[in-house]
């Protein structure tokens, strides 16, 4: 297969890269792929994926998977890639992921293989504490602290903080617009003053608000985040990853309401039993926990917009009048 045989209708402007490689840049490609000298036929992949409606997330892991692989055998060999991946110390769940990406790239070129198949073990995400969170964000630098800070909030993936765009940013309302990935649904959430001026700190040379790549931010977090536990020698931050603020979220969320499908919205999941898990982790981390709450009584709507205003929450009504409740 040629580079022609997938012209892209924009134009590409295509050079002769080293060791025969071919260095093709493809209007809508993403940029880390753009930007990166790959063997034509990866380039090719990635523009098919691309006319398939793939999100350029799904396009970047795919080729960075495929170079890995590439790296340590023929990519044409399924049975080296076989030997690679049951020799890699990744998790099953990971493997099984490569598997998979490799499988589609096999179905590309015209072949195919007998997909090995991984048990996956159902894992509980780490859930650190809001203090283990803040020690991190407080560790960061301007944007950084910024980017952590918008994801603790909002608890949306690191690809729908990358796709944020300054418009969807409401001033006025102080909500965010979150474009949703992976088949999860967009929504409008609430962000804190706290945030809302952060944001309004960072440069706007951009149209996108956070336009690093996404390797760049993880490899910039990363750092971040061991040097921050060696410094305060707490090594739990070790286990914190750019996912785990939304399962933070996700776990708080539940605590303070109660309410899986506040929860569900919150988190843009099409399917409630992916928000399910943060019912066994709130009961799990919270069981010892003695909820003292203060109650309130309401006798009219200013009286019922007051409490509402103090943090507190309705729980039911009696006696023409209605009861709200806030955590001590």
């Amino acid at each position: 297969m040629t580079v022609t045989s997938l012209l892209n209708p924009t134009g590409y402007i295509h050079e002769d890269g080293p060791n025969g490689s071919d260095k093709l840049v493809m209007a809508g490609l993403p940029n880390t792929i753009q930007e990166t000298t790959e063997p034509a036929i990866f380039l090719n992949y990635a523009w098919q994926l691309k006319k398939d409606g793939k999100a350029e997330t799904t396009i970047e892991t795919a080729i960075k998977r495929l170079r890995q692989l590439s790296e340590r055998c023929d990519i044409n060999n399924p049975e080296q890639v076989k030997t690679i991946l049951a020799n890699a110390t990744w998790q099953n769940s990971t493997k099984q992921a490569v598997a998979r990406i490799y499988t589609s790239f096999l179905k590309y070129i015209g072949k195919e293989w007998q997909q090995p198949k991984y048990t996956i073990e159902n894992k509980i995400p780490f859930i650190p504490t809001e203090q283990e969170i803040d020690a991190l964000i407080s560790a960061s630098r301007n944007k950084t602290a910024t980017l952590l800070q918008f994801l603790k909030e909002t608890g949306a993936r690191i690809g729908e903080a990358r796709k944020l765009l300054w418009i969807h940013i409401d001033q006025e309302r102080r909500t965010v617009y979150i474009t949703a990935e992976k088949g999860s649904n967009s929504r409008i959430l609430p962000i804190s003053t706290k945030l809302l001026g952060m944001l309004n700190q960072l440069p706007k040379t951009n149209e996108k608000v956070f336009p690093q790549t996404e390797h760049t931010i993880r490899v910039v977090f990363t750092q971040l985040r061991n040097r921050t536990a060696t410094k305060l020698n707490n090594p739990r931050l070790k286990q914190i990853h750019l996912h785990t603020f939304r399962h933070w979220k996700g776990t708080t969320e539940y605590h303070k309401t109660k309410d899986i499908i506040h929860v569900k919205t919150v988190l843009g999941h099409k399917n409630i039993e992916n928000t399910m898990i943060y019912i066994n982790i709130e009961n799990g981390l919270f069981s010892n926990e003695n909820d003292q709450f203060t109650c309130k009584v309401a006798h009219n709507i200013t009286e019922a917009t007051q409490l509402i205003e103090n943090g507190f929450e309705y729980v039911t009504e009696m006696d023409n009048t209605k009861i709200f409740r806030k955590r001590k």
